[in-house]
């Protein structure tokens, strides 16, 4: 049990956030398949990419970590070895997914399992796909963990139509690419995180993008910068965007965030809410724009959230959420089914743990609505073993009356500081 407090003063500080979750699991995968050593800065050590590291151990490669300073000792793209044991991606859909499509063209088997709540979750999105390009693998019931990737060797180049938009399922494909015949094309139905592209340019291989696909060629090997410094992530940092904002009189600077336009959807609707946002010292680092974020307390109102905006924001719903509840008016988030299969149904627990905290949230199968304004309690929430949940529950009760969650050991899955 954990108890948060309301905030009784404004909140002036300037904070740094933790290495940003989707590239540290990327910058992991692919310097291990490289052939070079590689360093890599700002690692974040929450539980999700340590369970990348130690998958990418159980596979053979090298890697010594001091703290969020990591170096990886690359196998080459064909230098992986089979792993002695089952693979355990513990909480993180990411590094099961990932390494799912990294895995499906090598020369030998590899089982993965993970802890319960990754065990609930369907993986036909990917499997469908890696099969189409000739990849062997079995699964519970088809689609749910535990599940066996069986010796292949060369895949198949193919070109898919995502009925979905999902940065995990295009990442596993383009990663498959790698180990192709041909040429692997994806094609979005709306732009989604681009992490996994820019990271393969960066390593020398050729990614060609054209309107909503994405082509990859397969590389002979891949060049690997010597250091990669993994910027700030947006995802921790929106808490503290919508702390600040709904908070009377506070200021805060965010230092060192990824602004990869992708993954800015939080920016773009605490805007469109009447939020001041501001991003100075603007700059590049290994490919990926970062800047400082100036957030000065706003008074918000409601807006709809739809379409193209929801894959670049997806994340960020359970707190935006929050925010809402602080906005004059009502917000309908529309399109987001997606969440009824993440770490819990958000959307559900959304619905049944903040109207615990305040009135006003309704969800149909796709949709969320917030009514604003409604009075707050002081309250007591599970976090369901949701890290997103259990931090947007803490930054509520700190704006409210006070909150007791049950359980936060989830919250080292992402942001291990956080509280």
């Amino acid at each position: 049990m954990r108890t948060i407090e309301p905030l009784k003063e404004p909140l002036h500080k300037e904070i740094t956030v933790p290495g940003d979750k989707s590239i540290s699991h990327r910058a992991i995968m692919l310097a291990s398949i490289s052939d070079k050593i590689v360093e890599i800065k700002n690692f974040l050590t929450g539980a999700d990419c340590l369970s990348t590291i130690e998958c990418m151990k159980a596979l053979g490669v090298e890697i010594e970590r001091t703290g969020s300073r990591v170096l990886v000792k690359g196998r080459g793209l064909n230098g992986l070895s089979e792993p002695k044991d089952i693979l355990n991606a513990g909480n993180s859909g990411t590094t099961l997914r990932l390494l799912t499509g990294l895995l499906s063209g090598q020369n030998f088997l590899t089982t993965f399992t993970g802890d319960e709540s990754l065990r609930r979750r369907p993986m036909d999105r990917i499997i469908k796909p890696l099969t189409k390009m000739g990849a062997a693998i079995a699964g519970r019931r088809d689609k749910y963990l535990p599940l066996t990737i069986l010796p292949k060797g060369n895949l198949q180049g193919i070109e898919y139509k995502m009925p979905v938009a999902s940065a995990q399922v295009k990442s596993a494909i383009l990663l498959a690419g790698l180990y192709a015949t041909g040429k692997t094309t994806v094609i979005e139905p709306a732009t989604c995180r681009d992490h996994t592209e820019k990271m393969l340019r960066g390593f020398g291989v050729a990614i060609e993008k054209s309107g909503n696909a994405i082509t990859l060629s397969p590389p002979r090997r891949l060049d690997a910068p010597n250091t990669i410094e993994i910027p700030g992530d947006i995802s921790s940092a929106a808490y503290w965007i919508v702390l600040a904002t709904c908070l009377d009189g506070s200021e805060v600077l965010i230092k060192n965030v990824g602004i990869n336009e992708t993954r800015t959807g939080i920016i773009d609707v605490m805007r469109q809410m009447g939020g001041r946002i501001e991003l100075i010292n603007k700059r590049t680092s290994g490919g990926e724009p970062l800047a400082d974020l100036k957030v000065t307390s706003s008074k918000l109102h409601g807006v709809e959230i739809g379409g193209e905006m929801i894959p670049r924001l997806i994340d960020e719903i359970p707190i935006i959420a929050v925010a809402a509840a602080f906005a004059e008016g009502t917000t309908t988030i529309s399109g987001v089914e997606e969440l009824r299969v993440k770490e819990s149904d958000r959307l559900a627990a959304i619905v049944e743990e903040y109207n615990k905290v305040t009135t006003g949230y309704e969800a149909t199968d796709d949709t969320l609505k917030i009514f604003g304004g409604h009075k707050w309690r002081r309250a007591q929430c599970k976090t369901r073993g949701d890290h997103r949940l259990a931090m947007s529950l803490a930054v509520m009760g700190m704006l409210a009356e006070g909150v007791t969650l049950d359980n936060t050991d989830c919250i080292k899955i992402s942001y291990p500081n956080f509280l």
